[in-house]
């Protein structure tokens, strides 16, 4: 049932924008609120009171005090790429940073704009021979990723996403603006939240990432059969045991469109090129392979390489998981998740977490994990006209997997009711976490990824 619009509410909040923001920038109704009110995830279709389209920190300024002086809830769209659906809620003001897509490049740190999608972020790196420790795909938000983790295929060398946020501008729930980061005036304690927390504290209009020296990569993609499914798991842990921080991979289950199913391996190689070839030979031989093609690419090509893998508007529910290894338990468990798929789009990603991301200080962020782990992504998605109920794989593959599993799970891809994993997600870190939370939003105005308690739950 769609939460009704309270028009008091509305018009109060109204009242508040009107002489601070260009009226054609805020939309309250029509075909104009439907088509901006839609995320990359089509089975959320959330319906809000109103959305201010942002081009300035002083626009989330009003928008964040609009929302609060009406009492309506909040929330905030960077790239729309949350598969929650917790940028656009029901009823709310949605503070909507996509118009904020600005990105410069100065000393090796990038100044990215609070909507910058990943693919904006490699582009202007790119243009400067530098990389950003990103995603896997280009579209979706970098500031939202980074602030929930930002798994990638840079991570053994440059560490998460989170891990290269530098500095952030913050606009509070009170409409105040502050800096969090190092230095006169700036809070390292926020920064530290910010690195791994979610947007649970503010509005962040806008941050700076670090970037690094690197104009090219080698990178790989294998196929395997089904019925070597087993065989290529156990030997690709192995590989994994000798990995360098330079190579990193994905290993995917993936299905046909006529519903045969097979492996493929997506390895990174961001060392020397000279050594690359050597780097990558060990992954074809993990079976026979279907398909094999290896070749150099830019980081932006590879950031792009599966941007077509996930389309926008498909209904979508994902789920996630976290596990040691590949042992023979943790491979039969996988095996028997992915033969109780009920349809053919349905994948599991296991992306390798290590090297430089394991060697940060436990301390320096509010990511909770930093021993060797494979995080893993149980992903199922149907038509846009399907009925919702039929995506519902990646809920029992995750009690599948559950016993095997460490605990927690991956912040950026919790939902709204794994509060049990998301008790876990930050480690030792809860108690410091929340205190930062309610120091910068006691009120919890900001609901984005789940924290510990369920302190992210709708006001």
């Amino acid at each position: 049932m769609a939460t009704p619009i309270d028009f008091d509410r509305t018009t109060t909040a109204l009242e508040t924008l009107t002489p601070a923001v260009d009226p054609h920038r805020v939309i309250t109704a029509g075909p104009d609120l439907d088509a901006a009110a839609t995320v990359w995830n089509g089975a959320v279709t959330h319906r809000p009171a109103l959305i201010v389209r942002c081009e300035t920190t002083a626009d989330v300024q009003h928008a964040v005090r609009a929302a609060r002086e009406s009492g309506l809830a909040l929330s905030v769209r960077g790239g729309g790429h949350d598969w929650a659906g917790r940028a656009i809620r029901p009823g709310g003001l949605v503070v909507d940073l996509g118009r904020m897509r600005h990105v410069s490049v100065r000393n090796n740190i990038a100044t990215v704009a609070g909507g910058a999608t990943s693919a904006d972020v490699a582009e202007e790196a790119d243009r400067h021979g530098l990389a950003a420790a990103t995603g896997t795909v280009g579209a979706v938000g970098m500031l939202g990723l980074s602030l929930g983790g930002g798994y990638g295929p840079l991570i053994g060398r440059f560490g998460l996403a989170a891990d290269n946020l530098l500095a952030a501008e913050v606009v509070l729930a009170d409409g105040r603006v502050v800096r969090a980061g190092h230095g006169d005036g700036a809070d390292p304690e926020l920064l530290w939240a910010l690195r791994g927390g979610g947007g649970n504290f503010g509005v962040v209009t806008s941050a700076e990432v670090a970037l690094h020296p690197l104009t090219e990569v080698l990178a790989g993609s294998f196929a395997f059969p089904w019925e070597q499914a087993e065989q290529v798991l156990r030997g690709y842990g192995e590989l994994l045991e000798h990995a360098s921080d330079a190579l990193t991979s994905v290993i995917a289950f993936v299905a046909d469109p006529d519903g045969t199913p097979m492996i493929t391996v997506a390895p990174t190689w961001s060392g020397a090129p000279a050594d690359g070839a050597a780097a990558l030979s060990g992954f074809a031989t993990l079976g026979s392979p279907l398909t094999a093609a290896v070749g150099s690419k830019s980081p932006l090509a590879k950031l792009r390489e599966f941007d077509g893998a996930f389309p926008d508007g498909a209904r979508y529910s994902i789920r996630t998981r976290n596990v040691a290894g590949f042992t023979p338990d943790v491979v039969s468990a996988l095996l028997a998740t992915y033969d109780a798929r009920t349809s053919p789009s349905t994948f599991i990603n296991i992306h390798h977490f290590h090297g430089a991301a394991t060697r940060i200080s436990l301390d320096s962020s509010a990511f909770g994990l930093r021993r060797d782990h494979l995080m893993i992504e149980l992903i199922e998605f149907g038509a846009p006209d399907e009925d919702p109920l039929s995506v519902r794989w990646p809920r029992k593959a995750g009690t599948m997997l559950a016993q095997h599993s460490l605990p927690g799970g991956y912040p950026n891809l919790l939902g709204p009711d794994d509060e049990q994993q998301a008790a876990h997600a930050y480690g030792t870190h809860n108690a410091r976490l929340l205190a930062v939370k309610n120091r910068y939003d006691p009120d919890n105005i900001f609901t984005a990824t789940p924290l510990p308690g369920g302190t992210s739950a709708s006001r």
